[in-house]
């Protein structure tokens, strides 16, 4: 399992990272990171405009689930069949909006493998086509060091990780309050923005505790899943219903 791990995505990270080092960013890690992180986004692209168009389709239908939580609330079985049934329905698969943090997951534990042993002047996992350099220097515009944590990096990386939830938050203009389903939806509403701000403020922990270089990486794809956002929002047709800030006004 680890040799295929390594075949698959350490070595080829690695070697693409040492690549651009030496080749395209004049031995820069930080902007080699920067490359590698672009690359990674554009692999991952098409899954992840999968992503967000499930997730915005979700919301379209979120009245409806809604009213299927309150006519069997209590009837867990039930309401499941009938929601399952509402998906088939308009073709939405629930679970497509998770497949790329999944994929995503193996991509961010190669590229901390690669920051955190493979920079270190090993160079037996390089391709022989590939140049090996004299040495790596940790740096980004040779100031920022990257192998260790950087609470600044941490901060905007938490920073970006709050505007991208801001953004795919579903956001309700014509709330209605009154009897149990209100409260239902009063309480689902109060944990989604709890986790718009749990999630940043995780990020922001454990990226005080990783090499800068990883946080780095973190940073700039999900300022890239923003930029995606919001192109798929300005290419939204112009008959759909309006939106604020690329998703549907339910």
């Amino acid at each position: 399992m680890i040799y295929l791990f390594n075949t698959i995505f350490y070595q080829p990270i690695f070697n693409l990272l040492v690549f651009l080092y030496d080749s395209v960013t004049f031995q820069d890690l930080g902007l080699a990171i920067i490359l590698l992180t672009v690359i990674i986004k554009l692999i991952l692209w098409p899954l992840s405009r999968k992503s967000i168009k499930s997730q915005q389709s979700l919301q379209t239908l979120q009245p409806k689930i809604d009213e299927l939580k309150a006519k069997h609330k209590g009837n867990q079985q039930e309401m499941g069949k009938e929601m399952m049934a509402l998906y088939k329905e308009h073709k939405i698969n629930p679970f497509s909006s998770c497949l790329p943090l999944i994929l995503q997951l193996p991509f961010f534990i190669a590229v901390y493998q690669v920051l955190r042993k493979g920079l270190d002047n090993n160079f037996e996992m390089l391709y022989p086509f590939i140049a090996r350099p004299e040495v790596i220097h940790p740096f980004l515009l040779n100031f920022l060091d990257l192998s260790k944590p950087n609470i600044y990096l941490a901060v905007l990386a938490g920073a970006a990780q709050f505007w991208q939830a801001k953004m795919m938050m579903a956001k309700k203009v014509d709330v209605k309050t009154g009897g149990e389903g209100a409260k239902d939806e009063n309480m689902a509403a109060i944990m989604s923005k709890q986790m718009v701000y749990f999630m940043p403020a995780l990020t922001v922990f454990i990226g005080i505790t990783l090499p800068g270089g990883l946080t780095l990486y973190w940073l700039v794809i999900t300022l890239l899943t923003v930029l995606q956002q919001v192109v798929m929002a300005r290419k939204q047709p112009k008959n759909d219903p309006p939106t604020i800030e690329g998703q549907i006004i339910q």
